[in-house]
């Protein structure tokens, strides 16, 4: 559009307003039914738009630069710190490779429709997860701030975890490693090992006492861990900082942030494969165990770890996708990013138990050599008799092989008796076995298989960074999740809101950083997002299907995909994939009420974990997190079936045209409180052309019915409008 039109076209508009200025005091102020109407204009979609204002449009909203950074920014968001300590666990403990094949069926059921799903939402209303909900029904723009709740409870702790990966990164430039030895206790007499080391590991010890410095319960705080206080203030600081500029400026990160870790995950991979025992381990890993299939418990957990994955309900992937251009084949993105996803789980799972069979056959060896020394001192006292002892086994430099066979000899001939000789099998599966997920993995099984690697620091310092890594790909998406809906609808300025959100979120987690955070941090990750989260994505199942229509949502699909999706997902959505999550809602809620809340406190005097019950203020904390997450779809429902809080009050005038859509300001109007003109536009309209039809709908009037226009409304009245041809823009 040329320029001086563009002046023309703001008188035009200037004339427009005072034209409906004028229609508004002509209106009769007797007409009661008038007054307490909305008046819908059924605005119908040109196909043939000004390429030039169209663009004007969706230069608006801030877009990626490119589709790899946007792909990068999904990836990252997605493939997070559960896919490196909590997917091999899952993956061991559930029948190895049996659980890949079950988790792929479920990845295709539930996973890919719904990541997709929300994708789609964005990308078709160009809103974070508060405007996509308000659009499709006002009655459920609870969801998308549950979202926000959810989201900024998962970013309390999330963040701490990457100050703890923090402080392991700066500890890592030491030779040997802290967590190598134990300490040494001296006093006036002698030096001795430091028991709760001694009683443990070295890695365990540094975890707990050197790191944490953790107490011996939840209601013992025992005041701020000042190290561990200084790497969460270091972890907001770099997401304030990365996501100032929204997408601008994290972008441009996640060119790093998402790609190093497969880097490291790579280098770890191959020296994983050159050190002895890493087959053992991934033979271990993969080793089907068909027979635990059938159990109920096994697709569950098959189920919550797809779920998580994705990273479903927390409102990221809604706010990433909402900065795509309306045309851009979200269909691939999805499919690629949870395949993506998929196979980083297996990059990671094939590391953790290459580095955990290296650790395991490290430490059987250190088996056979003790038990093999006590085997020389059982023969040397006549306990064990040298006749029943192979003439080429050589306990100098015994092999595992030759240990087992003299093992199980010495099993048969002192059957009675060897309960007391207290030897140990030595079998490296015992060892892999012993399962360990989260923190566990990987500040203490990881890092105590590290510091038996040549050149150990390096490979601390790019395992540490790794996960710095990736907690921050998650972390920019949980923050994009919240601050992208926040800015849409209350339209602040994004800069100083992501201040304020930074700083009031260190401030509140420093809860976290206590000696007795690490308690709290297990209660948020149990109770503040599994429960809440699947009832957000249900219910965004629901609306999509059932409010606004699962048809429609197809037409919208195949209108901005410029193909017609397979039928397959219109099958999941509207049938599968709620009845799964709410078998999957109903069997976590059992599962929790059949589990006693509770925590595993670390006992200093026993140099072990115990597990202990939370106290009545900490049972009520747990409930308060599920409930204050869930609050505000109830909340959001009841206000706008209410009508508690009027926000509908505006008038005719109000209305202006700007850029080829009808905005609405509300303004207050004397004597007509609840009259108002709706435009129903997509964003992506470049002029609009009214219709023919407006519908009337007259107050108290139910509004669960879809009119012609697509909004929801029982009782329009259709008022036939004179037949009249469609003017153009300069002659309105």
């Amino acid at each position: 559009m040329p320029k001086n039109s563009k002046v023309v076209k703001r008188e035009l508009d200037d004339e427009v307003i005072e034209s409906v200025k004028d229609l508004l005091s002509n209106e009769d102020s007797a007409d009661d039914a008038f007054k307490k109407s909305e008046l819908i204009v059924d605005v119908q979609e040109e196909k043939d738009t000004d390429a030039e204002e169209g663009s004007e449009v969706e230069d608006e909203r801030p877009a990626w630069k490119n589709k790899m950074q946007y792909i990068l920014a999904q990836v990252g968001f997605s493939v997070g710190l559960g896919n490196v300590w909590r997917f091999p666990y899952t993956c061991q403990k559930n029948g190895g490779g049996a659980y890949l094949l079950l988790y792929l069926i479920l990845l295709l059921v539930i996973g890919i429709p719904l990541f997709f799903l929300e994708l789609s939402l964005g990308q078709r209303f160009r809103q974070g997860s508060i405007g996509v909900w308000n659009y499709i029904s006002p009655k459920l723009g609870g969801i998308g701030f549950a979202s926000c709740v959810v989201s900024f409870f998962v970013a309390l702790y999330y963040n701490v975890i990457i100050g703890w990966s923090l402080f392991y990164f700066s500890q890592s430039f030491q030779q040997p490693l802290p967590w190598d030895q134990c300490p040494l206790v001296k006093n006036a007499s002698y030096t001795f090992v430091e028991p709760e080391c001694e009683k443990s590991s070295a890695t365990t010890y540094y975890w707990y006492r050197e790191a944490l410095n953790i107490s011996s319960s939840i209601s013992e705080n025992g005041g701020l861990n000042w190290k561990m206080t200084v790497c969460l203030l270091a972890a907001w600081v770099m997401v304030c900082l990365a996501m100032f500029k929204g997408i601008q400026s994290s972008g441009k990160i996640m060119y790093f942030s998402s790609l190093f870790p497969y880097m490291v995950l790579i280098c770890f991979l191959i020296r994983a494969f050159l050190l002895d025992g890493s087959i053992d381990g991934i033979h271990h890993m993969f080793t089907p165990k068909l027979e635990i299939m059938l159990e109920p418990k096994i697709w569950r957990e098959a189920a919550t770890q797809v779920f998580f994955a994705l990273s479903l309900g927390f409102g990221g992937v809604i706010a990433f996708s909402s900065f795509n251009k309306r045309d851009n084949n979200c269909h691939f993105d999805a499919v690629l990013v949870c395949f993506v996803n998929f196979f980083t789980s297996i990059l990671a799972t094939l590391v953790v138990f290459a580095v955990l069979g290296f650790k395991a056959n490290v430490i059987n060896e250190k088996c056979i050599t003790e038990n093999s020394k006590m085997i020389v001192t059982f023969l040397k006292m006549g306990n064990i008799s040298q006749d029943i002892i192979p003439h080429h086994i050589n306990f100098s430099a015994v092999t595992a092989e030759d240990y087992h066979l003299v093992y199980d000899i010495i099993q048969k001939v002192k059957e009675e008796e060897f309960p007391a000789l207290h030897l140990n099998s030595c079998q490296i599966e015992d060892e892999l076995n012993k399962a360990v997920q989260g923190t566990g993995l990987a500040f203490i099984a990881f890092t105590e298989a590290m510091t038996h690697f040549p050149a150990s620091p390096f490979w601390s310092v790019m395992f540490f960074l790794m996960l710095v890594n990736l907690g921050l790909g998650s972390m920019f998406g949980n923050t994009e999740g919240i601050i992208t809906p926040i800015v849409d609808t209350f339209k602040v300025r994004k800069e100083i809101f992501t201040v304020i959100y930074c700083l009031v979120a260190f401030c509140i987690g420093l809860i976290f950083v206590q000696r007795s955070g690490n308690y709290f941090v297990t209660m948020f990750d149990d109770y503040s997002a599994s429960l809440p989260l699947l009832i957000v994505v249900i219910l965004e199942n629901i609306a999509v299907s059932f409010v606004y229509g699962i048809d429609k949502f197809m037409e919208d699909l195949r209108d901005m995909l410029g193909f017609a999706p397979n039928r397959y997902y219109y099958y999941m959505w509207k049938y599968m994939s709620p009845l799964m999550l709410l078998s999957l809602l109903i069997s976590s809620v059992v599962n929790m009420g059949l589990s006693p809340p509770g925590y595993n406190a670390w006992i200093e005097d026993k140099a072990s974990e115990e597990f202990l019950s939370y106290p009545t203020w900490g049972m009520a904390v747990c409930f308060s997190l599920v409930v204050l997450a869930i609050l505000p779809i109830p909340v959001v429902f009841i206000i706008r079936r209410c009508n508690l809080i009027d926000d509908s009050s505006g008038n005719l005038a109000s209305v202006t045209y700007k850029r080829g859509r009808v905005l609405k300001e509300p303004v207050n109007l004397e004597g007509d409180d609840a009259s108002l003109i709706h435009g129903k536009i997509s964003s992506e309209m470049s002029s609009p052309n009214f219709g023919k039809n407006i519908y009337r709908k007259q107050s108290g009037s139910p509004s669960l019915d879809t009119a012609p226009n697509g909004r929801y409304g029982i009782g329009y009245l259709m008022a036939d409008m004179p037949d009249m041809p469609d003017m153009p823009e300069s002659d309105l």
